[in-house]
């Protein structure tokens, strides 16, 4: 349609905004209308080249991503110094949240596979956030508290799973 002809008044559906993506995030999915409104306010958008870094291990972490398109691998050195894969994520999937909260070294490499738009959300809009909008602030962060502690959850999970697979008998012993 010839743009002269559209019409001027009609507004992008909420869909197709930025506060409806991040109300589909599971740290953000508690916050109502307004608060994601509030939030879009708050975050970057940056774009990735195929193969660029976002971060590095060992990099102090200074906020963490929402993958808007495009795809992310994150890869940590093995024993060996080798890149392991350790996840390759997706539109929708977030990653470097525990630096929202703590200025700690990176504990793994962060690179673009494709074309790349990501939603960046920094320790220092949090902090900021913090002090002007608390209620909302905490709302975040209660989302964010809830995410680690799952996540946290699931890797003792899989640490029990381990020490207890190698007690197990192998297929040719008795027990």
């Amino acid at each position: 349609m010839d743009p002269f002809w559209s019409n001027i008044f009609r507004k992008p559906g909420y869909k197709a905004t930025l506060a409806y993506f991040l109300g589909s995030v599971p740290i953000f999915a508690s916050l109502g209308r307004r608060d994601l409104n509030f939030l879009e306010t708050l975050v970057h958008l940056r774009n990735y080249h195929p193969g660029e870094t976002i971060f590095a291990e060992g990099d102090i972490g200074s906020g963490m991503y929402v993958i808007r398109s495009g795809g992310v691998r994150i890869e940590m050195k093995d024993e060996q110094g080798e890149n392991r894969v350790q996840a390759d994520l997706e539109a929708g999937d977030f990653f470097g949240e525990i630096a929202l909260t703590t200025p700690q070294p990176r504990i793994a490499t962060a690179t673009a596979t494709e074309q790349t738009v990501l939603v960046g959300l920094f320790r220092a809009d949090i902090l900021d956030a913090v002090r002007k909008h608390p209620a909302i602030a905490s709302k975040i962060l209660l989302g964010l508290t809830r995410i680690l502690s799952q996540r946290l959850q699931h890797a003792g999970l899989r640490l029990r799973e381990q020490s207890y697979s190698h007690l197990e008998p192998s297929s040719g012993e008795q027990p």
